[in-house]
């Protein structure tokens, strides 16, 4: 048998949306930021950021909910994680890579915080397969490659994916694959095909992959060929 899968995160903070697709089935978890909880009319600051992030991870509990730090300074990052884990047990913390300036310092929270607080970190805003090696190395649960940026910068994202499969499967590496940043409904089966254990996707995405238009057609003629017989 092959490597199992993990499936799609849903890219939302909308909790009608979220259990729209929770209710069929079809999501495996959820990743969130303060950015797309304020779009989504969330405020009150962090009082309203938890409240929403409890109410989501209550709703796909036991599934993982991904909520971003806010900061890049090391103690902010430290006390901003155990923050947000201490909210639900299926809440798990996201993490940079690293500082906006190229700050190393990161790698050492993650580690930290995955080896002595025992918090699943999601290490994000990562473009190479070397990247998310070495955040699987400092312990991160999950390496998330920024697919959709790979791709907008003349990279094929599959190739770097495919490498990092064959680089975690070498080392016999626990981490799963997150591939993010999705651009189009076409990436999410690329990027399964090529190695990823997740895709991440807005739900326009996710309704792009269930609704085509011969579908449509198909069952309108169904349906007027059933209401002919009926007359």
């Amino acid at each position: 048998m092959g490597r199992p899968l993990t499936g799609i995160f849903l890219d939302t903070g909308n909790r009608e949306v979220i259990a729209r697709y929770h209710a069929m089935g079809l999501i495996r978890g959820v990743t969130t930021n303060p950015t797309i909880l304020v779009k989504e009319g969330v405020t009150s600051g962090w009082d309203g950021i938890e409240k929403r992030c409890k109410e989501i991870a209550r709703l796909i509990a036991p599934l993982p909910l991904s909520v971003e730090v806010t900061t890049n300074d090391s103690k902010g990052m430290l006390q901003q994680a155990k923050r947000l884990s201490g909210w639900a047990k299926n809440i798990n913390v996201k993490i940079p890579i690293h500082g906006p300036g190229g700050e190393l310092e990161n790698l050492r929270i993650v580690h930290l915080l995955e080896k002595e607080e025992n918090i699943r970190i999601n290490v994000t805003a990562m473009m190479s397969a070397q990247q998310c090696l070495l955040a699987a190395m400092a312990g991160a649960t999950y390496v998330s490659i920024f697919g959709g940026r790979v791709n907008n910068m003349g990279y094929d994202s599959r190739r770097e994916v495919r490498l990092l499969r064959d680089l975690l499967d070498a080392f016999e590496s626990p981490a799963k694959i997150i591939v993010g940043s999705t651009r189009e409904v076409l990436n999410i089966v690329e990027w399964f095909e090529a190695g990823a254990d997740i895709v991440t996707a807005v739900p326009n995405l996710l309704e792009g992959m269930i609704v085509h238009p011969y579908s449509k057609e198909t069952v309108r003629q169904f349906l007027e060929d059933g209401a002919r017989l009926q007359r």
